[in-house]
């Protein structure tokens, strides 16, 4: 057996940079199937006559199976080799969104979600893993760039191309455009991904309890998260018993993983403190990213009555500077404290979701384009600096296992802000309700005026029927104002997360970039 390169000394090949290529496009393909059906969803019920509550599990049943995967793939990376971990993946995955797409019915539906989800969530820590595992640190920088930008572009174009997918065509090209796309990534990799030895003996003490445990305190824990905010949380009996499931499952996973000779999950990387501190920040990143790309296309689609393209027009302002911001951050990285780095990153997300909690009934496209143009430029600056204190100065033989966690911790991130973001819009949208509607008596010149003025507006058109009308429309006006103010709050909210999250820069160990000279290894 040859012994391995030192990091500097490692090679790549023309086949190592065919077969990495390949491997982030699928990589994109899997995150972009979260928010695809986002802006699809009414037009998948009609499809499979599902209904309202049914058709939540198109996103929930891929979701949960994804939340399952991830931590599993560094153990089933190591087992089978990554080469045939990815193939394998891909290929299921096409296979599985095509079956989606002849989906007969809502339980079929759920089924291939669920089996498209389980191997999408393999493809994604795996190309992380690969970065610091095949290429040499002086290359690292750019490359983190390249998986940052698509890592997080994906959930910003997934409504907008899926919105655009369905008028243009039907549901179902929300799964087929998979199928070519896959077939060629699999075979790529199959043919140019470095071969390496399968490790069989790892079958040797089976941790089948941790892999049990593991799968029903994620699966369990993302079913609370996704029906909680519409069940009223512990008021329904559910949930109480989803959570107590949830939190027994965890408690025995954490047990066993630190006590099996060879855990399948290996919990022992989150002694290492830079590790364990980015693993929060990619928590924080998850809320902001996954909660501002579902924040912004809600309040335009029920405020200002947005259709999905128009949507998707207002979003690509995020992703423009996103990809404008990418060469000068990995410039960036090279030459600057990470910690710092990661600071100003911080600080440019949470100033643009800052400044989108002032946003009125009346913000467009041109109000929206200077918070979103700011969260754009920042996402680079938060992406590239934690992937290098969370994965850059681990050992080689930790790292796919460690890329798993991070990346479970940015999905987990993601689900529990979305869980608190639609609480947070039930209860503050009541809260302004119930303010504005204390505003609208007798006593109040200018809503009686407000009143009058519509009746008066609407009484050639419905006559006898216009102090009614008047009435309602004045409820529907409050309602929008009321809305606004409850997603003006969320915003803030999300802001103040990652204020705090510049208080835990000091936790974090000096880290040089390993393109930067060598690294902190």
């Amino acid at each position: 057996m040859t012994t391995p390169l030192s990091p500097q000394d490692r090679v790549v090949s023309t086949k190592d940079w065919i077969a990495f290529l390949a491997m982030v496009l699928g990589m994109f393909m899997a995150i972009l199937d979260i928010q695809i059906v986002a802006s699809s969803i009414a037009q998948i019920q009609a499809g499979i006559s599902a209904s309202t509550e049914e058709v939540s599990w198109v996103q929930t049943s891929y979701l949960i199976a994804e939340v399952v995967m991830i931590p599993l793939s560094g153990w089933a990376a190591r087992l089978v080799s990554t080469r045939i971990l990815f193939f394998a993946s891909c290929v299921t995955f096409t296979l599985a969104s095509a079956a989606c797409a002849a989906s007969w019915s809502i339980e079929s539906m759920i089924v291939f979600r669920a089996i498209q989800g389980f191997l999408g969530g393999a493809m994604i820590p795996t190309v992380f893993a690969t970065t610091y595992m095949i290429f040499p640190p002086r290359m690292q920088a750019s490359l983190s760039v390249v998986i940052g930008l698509v890592a997080t572009m994906a959930p910003t174009i997934g409504p907008t191309l899926g919105g655009w997918l369905t008028e243009s065509w039907s549901w179902h090209w929300l799964f087929l455009v998979n199928v070519v796309p896959g077939a060629v990534v699999a075979s790529l990799v199959f043919a140019f991904g470095r071969r390496e030895a399968p490790q069989w003996s790892m079958l040797k003490g089976f941790d089948a309890a941790g892999i049990v445990l593991v799968a029903v305190f994620l699966g369990s824990l993302q079913y609370v998260l996704e029906e909680g905010p519409g069940d009223d949380w512990f008021d329904d009996g559910r949930i109480v018993l989803m959570s107590l499931v949830s939190t027994s499952a965890g408690l025995g996973f954490v047990w066993r993983e630190l006590r099996a000779s060879h855990p399948v999950v290996d919990l022992r990387a989150f002694a290492d403190s830079n590790f364990a501190v980015g693993c929060l920040y990619s928590f924080i990143i998850g809320i902001g990213l996954y909660g501002s790309v579902y924040v912004v296309p809600l309040y335009l689609g029920r405020v200002r009555g947005y259709s999905a393209l128009e949507i998707g027009t207002t979003m690509m302002v995020t992703g423009l500077f996103q990809a404008l911001s990418a060469p000068l951050a990995g410039n960036l990285a090279r030459h600057m404290d990470l910690r710092h780095m990661l600071g100003l990153g911080l600080a440019l997300f949470g100033g643009g979701l800052w400044l989108n909690s002032a946003l009125t009934s009346e913000w467009g496209y041109w109000e929206m384009f200077l918070p979103q143009a700011v969260r754009g430029l920042s996402l680079m600056f938060c992406f590239v600096p934690i992937n290098a204190v969370a994965l850059g100065h681990l050992p080689p033989g930790q790292v796919q296992n460690a890329s798993g966690l991070y990346n479970l911790m940015r999905n987990l991130g993601g689900a529990i802000g979305l869980a608190v973001i639609n609480t947070a819009l039930t209860h503050r949208l009541d809260l302004h309700m119930s303010r504005l509607g204390d505003h609208l008596t007798a006593a109040n010149g200018a809503a009686l005026g407000l009143l009058d003025e519509l009746t008066a507006r609407l009484q050639p058109i419905l006559d006898g029927a216009a102090d009614r009308a008047a009435l309602k429309l004045l409820w529907q006006l409050t309602r929008r104002e009321a809305t606004t103010l409850a997603f003006g709050d969320v915003f803030m909210m999300m802001s103040t997360v990652f204020v705090l999250g510049l208080l835990l820069l000091p936790l974090l160990q000096k880290v040089g970039h390993p393109s930067a000279g060598g690294g902190d290894h």
